[in-house]
């Protein structure tokens, strides 16, 4: 029996049991929460259980890395649709320590597609159509780093008010250890003393 096929008898008895009752929750983030994270199969449980999150808590946004990539792409606008209509009131980027994307260079996801079919016409229309695949298929050095950038970038962002704290934080994925990269609030606090001393 395939994985789709598993999935889709599990969720008719899923259905069929009612078990979907104890998740009844509303389109509102609870907590008035976002978060972005890693895609990570390691955190899918785990981070919001060290969070203390239950279901109706936060926006959750994932993708590899955890990293905003481009100011005016999807990821960004997640957030963006997560303050304005979601009644999201903070950000937390949210990494973690082991990820797949330190050190990764686009060299081996075009050898693996290449592997996979894709022809070097292929990649060479994308790169001929101006994506620069080097920078967009690569990964990052330090994730405490990539967690700064990405919050420089979100709290930056021409659409984000400045009373929205913008958290980074790095989490272990064996153990669920949180690590706070940058404070929000005291973000906050220091834009609103410079306004005051301006």
């Amino acid at each position: 029996m395939s994985i789709i096929s598993r999935i889709i008898d599990y969720n008719n008895t899923f259905v069929d049991q009612k078990v979907y009752q104890e998740f009844h929750t509303t389109k509102y983030p609870d907590k008035k929460l976002v978060i972005l994270t890693c895609m990570d199969t390691r955190l899918l449980e785990l981070l919001p259980k060290a969070m203390g999150l239950r279901n109706g808590d936060a926006k959750m946004i994932k993708n590899a890395g955890a990293v905003v990539f481009h100011p005016f792409g999807s990821i960004m606008r997640s957030i963006l649709v997560a303050i304005y209509e979601l009644k999201a009131e903070e950000v937390c980027v949210i990494g973690h320590h082991g990820c797949g994307m330190v050190g990764l260079q686009s060299s081996s996801i075009l050898e693996a597609a290449k592997k996979n079919g894709i022809s070097e016409g292929q990649i060479g229309a994308l790169s001929n159509a101006g994506i620069d695949l080097s920078t967009w298929l690569s990964g990052f050095h330090c994730v405490e780093e990539s967690v700064t950038n990405s919050v420089h970038l979100i709290k930056n962002h021409p659409l984000i008010p400045d009373n929205i704290a913008i958290h980074g934080l790095v989490i272990h994925p064996e153990t669920g250890k949180l690590d706070l990269v940058v404070d929000g609030y005291s973000e906050i606090n220091l834009e609103n003393n410079e306004k005051l001393t301006v």
